[in-house]
């Protein structure tokens, strides 16, 4: 009979307690996490350096937004103060429009005054008429410092625009639709006409019969 000898089954070796270095301990550490509120109400996790990173950004945004705020109520004081100083420029130009055209009129009505203080029942025609002729000129000057044209068309083509027919008149000579008389004269203000000159037009003749 045939004896079999026990064999010994190899006993398993007791696992060592797992050791970690200090070190590794501190690389496995996970970040610390932040609580935070997303759009939908949700709670969501950051880790420390992503909310820094978005503290930084929302620091930064606050910052130039102030900055932005206060450059508004910079520009719009200074808007305002323009506003006031324009509507104050606005009206004094509505009184004061005409005081340096009536500071030009102001010598011809002295001129006018002279010349009146002056007659007498035995006034000189000439010097009368020297008198009155210096004191249009006056005035001719006075205006046209203003930008104030006559409008005297006499000889030219009638121009609705600028002249008012008052009359038409066979005008044996003259090209018909020519202003052959000039009743009143028209005036411009800076190519703007403010009266119309009243012509009288010439008309052409009319054509033999048959």
């Amino acid at each position: 009979m045939t004896s079999t000898e026990p064999t010994l089954e190899p006993r398993a070796r007791p696992e060592a307690p797992a050791t970690n270095h200090p070190c590794a301990e501190a690389e496995a550490a996970p970040e610390i996490a932040v609580a935070a509120i997303g759009e939908d109400g949700a709670e969501i996790l950051v880790n420390r350096e992503e909310f820094d990173a978005l503290q930084r950004d929302l620091d930064q945004a606050l910052a130039k937004a102030d900055e932005h705020w206060k450059l508004y109520l910079g520009a719009h004081a200074e808007m305002e103060n323009l506003r006031k100083r324009t509507e104050r420029e606005v009206q004094n130009a509505h009184k004061f429009a005409l005081e340096r055209f009536f500071g030009e009129l102001l010598p011809v009505r002295d001129s006018l005054e002279l010349g009146l203080a002056v007659a007498s029942d035995t006034v000189d025609v000439t010097q009368l008429r020297e008198g009155i002729d210096l004191t249009l000129k006056q005035l001719t000057v006075a205006m046209e410092k203003f930008g104030v044209r006559e409008v005297n068309p006499l000889g030219a083509k009638f121009d609705p625009n600028l002249h008012e027919a008052m009359a038409m008149i066979p005008a044996g000579d003259a090209e018909p639709n020519t202003v052959v008389q000039v009743m009143q004269k028209g005036y411009l203000l800076n190519e703007r006409l403010i009266r119309p000159a009243k012509v009288i037009v010439a008309q052409a003749a009319p054509r033999p019969a048959g």
